[in-house]
């Protein structure tokens, strides 16, 4: 197989008409790659995926052509895919104000030009969903905020009014599941691409501790930074760590990678309701 893309956690391998999408132990703050991995971070961001695109069908298709079709080595964390071309668009959707979504909040009132009602602090819940998307940015650049029209001018006002609709419709169905399982989705992030015949697949990775953020319901308390299943965990020990984000990234100290570990696990049995072995 060919190598064809790098990225921040997953390697994409060619194979005849398919990829091989395979998820590494790799984790990125910031738009960094830090030296140090989680171990089964990539088995549990694939584990988590699967199921979701399973719980999803009946919303949006999916790039899955097997889980199993793949060399032994990479098993359990690589998925065999039909090739898509990409949109160049990371689909956001958010139900609950936070994160770059509150900073753009506190500057302007509102979030890729939605405005929101005023007074609203970190973690407060969202007159409903939205659709925040940003670029798509390469491998050490940042993703930058987009309103619609500018997705619009983009791809296209079709195009991109079916991607608010299916990121938003994956976004509802997926926090109520999770609700149900005392998990509330606060907001993620999705990708889409184009198959072959020009049929618009949902790709990459679906509803993980990577591309959203997972909150435990029943800590939840707007008005303060929440706890969470996701590597937001990394994210504040890396803002604590003293790294100026431009130099080297810092190792991982072994307790904060035993406890991102400990996290994503949790997520997985939580959402799932199976044990992760």
């Amino acid at each position: 197989m060919e190598l064809a893309h790098s990225g921040k956690v997953r390697d994409v391998y060619l194979d005849g008409d398919d990829v091989v999408l395979v998820a590494s132990d790799r984790v990125s703050v910031y738009d960094t790659v830090l030296p140090t991995p989680i171990p089964d971070k990539g088995r549990i961001l694939t584990q988590l995926s699967l199921w979701w695109f399973d719980q999803l069908a009946d919303v949006v298709p999916n790039h899955v052509i097997s889980a199993t079709d793949v060399p032994a080595e990479w098993a359990g964390r690589a998925v065999r895919c039909r090739r898509l071309e990409m949109v160049k668009v990371e689909c956001v959707a958010r139900g609950y104000l936070t994160g770059g979504g509150l900073a753009e909040y506190e500057k302007t009132g509102a979030v890729s030009g939605i405005p929101l009602p005023d007074g609203l602090v970190d973690g407060a819940t969202l007159p409903e969903p939205i659709f925040t998307p940003t670029t798509k940015a390469d491998l050490g650049q940042h993703d930058e905020p987009m309103t619609f029209e500018e997705v619009t001018a983009a791809v296209g006002h079709d195009l991109a009014a079916e991607l608010r609709r299916l990121t938003l419709e994956v976004y509802r169905r997926g926090a109520a599941l999770a609700a149900e399982r005392g998990v509330i989705i606060a907001d993620t992030k999705l990708e889409f691409g184009h198959a072959a015949d020009g049929a618009l697949l949902l790709g990459d990775e679906v509803l993980t501790p990577d591309s959203s953020r997972f909150w435990p319901a029943d800590s939840w308390e707007p008005g303060r930074a929440q706890p969470s299943f996701d590597k937001q965990f990394v994210r504040d020990w890396a803002a604590g760590s003293g790294w100026d984000k431009t130099s080297p990234a810092p190792e991982i100290p072994p307790h904060i990678v035993e406890a991102t570990r400990a996290r994503y696990i949790e997520a997985y049995q939580r959402i799932t309701g199976e044990t992760w072995r």
